[in-house]
């Protein structure tokens, strides 16, 4: 097992979790896998966000800082931003071409359709909005005793609370200026953006800012503070060396958690759960394993010759098998520069600042996500959204990811914002519920691996990639070699 690469370790504890799982489920041990196993999933998330925060602030300070010239530094920036932000509307464009394409909404049994529909028209109609494409199944005669029963089940399911409670979050940004956005990067104290990690822009803005300042201030003030923040970076990369000793037996715990939540002590829980979305869990599968192994990796070629298709994925090995299992990207983070720096040979002064902007910005398997769930959860309710309204949504979807949180199934909370953009029931997220944790840990990958690739191309354009150093991308950030 020692001379094993860390991300085989994982993935070995990523299946024995799902194994244990699946068995205490069958014996009826899910409360105590719940009690006993799944706590130590939640210590190494939190062991991870509580490195990932200090982490991103002290690596920006020292990569811009470290940068040297306030020039190179802007172009890096805007090379950085604009390279995101072409993945990101490629993801989204991916989605919609595959859910236009498998159209998974259309395969569901049509009683259930025509049921969607005469609920979509009811919450239409009570919140003032114009039916899409102008069909009225209400006033169907055929319809009648359908529309009286149904009627009664919407108010049902649109009083829950979990989905109540994120319609109402968004309702209240949507009353605010629309450079809410812009006034909420720049924090009025910055102590409190570190004690929340749902401000990480906040944290990303004060820590660009302060490496700029250093640009401009002499060498002999500035490189005793530099010092210091290289001192302490270095503190919080051990930390995480010596986390992902651990990790193969807290991924167990995690996998062990997440299946045993779902499953309870039924398995058919978990079976029938995927039969009812597996359409639309396939759809977006597809979208996302083409991002990871064709749409990236064409991508790296594309802009970097040096790095091979199969050294890119074994140097990425463990931060996308740690992706996969805690599904945040912020929590991944540490890891990710770990393997980029030591793996890719990405210079640090690149991957410092890079990788957080993308861990903040770059949310390419969120988007994809939230473009096939917008047109399923349409063609569910039988309704045909227009040329101009899925542009929409590939505009909507693209601002949306920027202000997505690095965190499990913040996609949701943005999904929200994507249906009101084109007028549909944004309590329809409680429909994508069952299956959002299993496809998150497949969004975060897409998230990390963007980050890596981009990461990648900027290094390369800067003369800051030295691949050809590595010996084996494999081996290099196996801790127990």
């Amino acid at each position: 097992m020692k001379k094993l690469a860390l991300h085989w370790k994982i993935l070995i504890g990523m299946t024995l979790g799902i194994i244990w799982a699946l068995l205490s489920s069958s014996l009826g041990w899910s409360a105590f896998t719940i009690n006993w196993i799944d706590p130590f999933g939640t210590i190494f998330i939190n062991l991870l966000k509580l490195i990932a925060v200090p982490l991103v602030l002290f690596s920006i300070i020292g990569g811009v800082a470290n940068i040297g010239d306030p020039a190179s530094l802007g172009r890096m920036g805007g090379k950085t931003l604009l390279i995101y932000l072409l993945t990101t509307v490629m993801a989204i464009s991916l989605g919609l071409l595959l859910v236009n394409v498998i159209k998974p909404g259309k395969l569901i049994d049509e009683d259930s359709r025509i049921d969607n529909r005469i609920n979509y028209e009811i919450w239409a109609a009570s919140e003032g909005h114009e039916v899409k494409d102008g069909i009225n199944y209400l006033q169907d005669p055929n319809l009648k005793d359908r529309v009286q029963e149904i009627s009664k089940l919407s108010n049902a399911q649109l009083s829950e609370a979990s989905v109540s409670d994120k319609i109402e979050n968004v309702k209240n940004q949507e009353q605010v200026s629309p450079l809410q956005p812009l006034v909420d990067i720049v924090p009025e104290n910055f102590v409190a953006a570190l004690s929340n990690n749902g401000l990480m822009l906040q944290i990303i803005f004060f820590a660009l800012f302060f490496g700029v300042c250093l640009l401009f201030i002499d060498n002999e003030k500035s490189q005793p503070v530099l010092n210091i923040v290289d001192g302490i970076n270095e503190v919080f990369l051990k930390m995480v060396d010596l986390v992902m000793q651990a990790a193969p037996f807290f991924v167990f715990a995690l996998l062990a958690g997440v299946v045993s939540k779902m499953a309870g002590n039924d398995i058919g829980k978990v079976i029938e759960i995927f039969k009812g979305l597996s359409w639309y869990s396939l759809t977006v599968l597809i979208g996302l394993l083409l991002m990871i192994f064709v749409v990236y990796p064409g991508i790296l070629k594309l802009f970097v010759k040096k790095i091979p298709y199969l050294g890119f994925f074994k140097a990425m090995g463990p931060a996308q098998t740690l992706a996969f299992s805690t599904s945040s990207s912020a929590a991944t983070l540490p890891v990710t520069m770990e393997c980029v720096e030591q793996n890719l040979g990405v210079d640090k002064k690149v991957s410092s600042f890079v990788l957080p902007i993308g861990a903040t910005v770059n949310m390419d398997g969120t988007s994809l996500y939230q473009a096939v769930a917008v047109i399923f959860l349409a063609q569910l309710h039988m309704i045909d959204l227009t040329f101009g309204q899925q542009l929409t949504i590939v505009i909507t979807t693209t601002l949306a990811s920027i202000g997505s949180a690095a965190v499990p199934s913040a996609g949701l909370v943005m999904l929200i914002v994507v249906l009101n953009s084109v007028g549909l029931n944004p309590a329809w997220i409680a429909i994508i519920f069952p299956v959002d944790r299993i496809l998150d840990m497949f969004r975060t990958v897409v998230n990390v691996t963007g980050d890596s690739v981009v990461c990648s191309i900027i290094a390369d354009g800067e003369n800051m990639l030295h691949f050809e150093d590595i010996k084996d991308p494999s081996k290099t950030f196996d801790l127990d070699s």
